[in-house]
């Protein structure tokens, strides 16, 4: 593990987890300590950068796309290219591969048309870029709000249940987001923590009105709550993207297999050359090989498997809808 942190920045981020807007007072009463600890504890995480709460969108539910950008540029002009695409604010995700010549990134886009005009009229003609692959997202496996934190939790089952809150009961139905709503998303993105007092004035809405809108949100399943994370925290340092290739008969079991894996905290069904997409996060590199030659390998009818080590993480979350 990293020296930098303990068993209690570990419980606090499980904590976290399972219940991202947990008052302090819940959490440390769980875990055994004062309040103004946990608080001090997480203003500390928050500030390094290791851990923060985040509000985010599923693109199922709001009606938006999600795709996976891979753009491949001149050597020179990969790290200018990343920082452009990371001060958008529909991006996610933007790293540097294969040995800096290749950008990943992820693009929330809200509807087809705008998914056309980033795809053929946008980066096409950004200068220096030699090559696109897009991936749609068809189906998540894992991801969203389900977090690798619950497979590495530190946590036992009783305390898990203590902390865990009540389910929240859905409402099928498409949502329909207004500039409020976007303004509310994108408070929440910054901060998933932040207080209904300074969501009112990001909004314009009254405390009451923000309380009541979180809510229905969340029961018609357009935001979740998720924790932008540093894996080191936990003793990871190595991501890795993995582009798969399965046939179509066993996508569904494959995918399934994956999303199960303890190293996985990404894994979806996509559009494009290959059809299956995850992120592994590893400790090393001789804990990444062995898990590519058992776990990975043990996947029913792969016929590809591309592995892309990231370099450089230059944007982790977005910042908006």
């Amino acid at each position: 593990m990293d020296s930098d942190y303990d068993d209690l920045d570990r419980q606090l981020v499980h904590a976290l987890q399972i219940d991202p807007r947990a008052p302090f007072s819940t959490i440390a009463d769980a875990l055994g300590v004062s309040d103004r600890t946990i608080a001090r504890r997480y203003a500390r995480l928050r500030s390094t950068g290791a851990v923060r709460v985040i509000g985010g969108v599923n693109e199922t539910a709001s009606g938006a796309v999600q795709w996976f950008l891979r753009i491949r540029c001149a050597p020179a002009a990969a790290g200018a290219v990343a920082a452009a695409l990371a001060r958008r604010p529909d991006t996610a995700w933007v790293s540097l591969t294969s040995g800096g010549t290749e950008i990943t990134c992820t693009v929330r886009i809200e509807n087809e048309a705008d998914s056309e005009a980033l795809l053929l009229a946008k980066l096409p003609r950004t200068p220096r870029v030699e090559g696109v692959t897009a991936h749609s997202v068809l189906h998540a496996f894992y991801g969203g709000p389900d977090s690798l934190v619950a497979k590495l939790g530190v946590l036992d089952d009783a305390t898990v249940a203590r902390l865990r809150p009540p389910p929240i009961p859905l409402r099928p139905g498409p949502a329909t987001l207004d500039d409020g709503d976007r303004k509310l998303l994108a408070a929440l993105a910054a901060d998933g923590r932040a207080g209904f007092e300074q969501l009112a004035a990001e909004t314009g809405w009254s405390p009451t009105t923000v309380r009541r809108r979180m809510a229905e949100l969340r029961e018609r399943d357009v935001l979740y709550f998720d924790l932008d994370l540093d894996w080191r925290l936990h003793g990871k340092g190595i991501r890795t993207l993995l582009w798969l290739s399965v046939a179509p008969s066993a996508l569904e079991e494959a995918g399934a297999a994956l999303a199960a894996h303890p190293e996985v905290a990404f894994a979806a069904a996509t559009t494009g050359p290959t059809n299956l997409y995850a992120t592994a996060v590893c400790a090393s590199q001789h804990e990444l090989y062995r898990y590519l030659t058992t776990s990975v390998a043990a996947l029913p009818a792969v016929t590809h498997v591309e592995t892309a080590p990231v370099i450089k993480t230059v944007k982790r979350v977005a910042n908006r809808l």
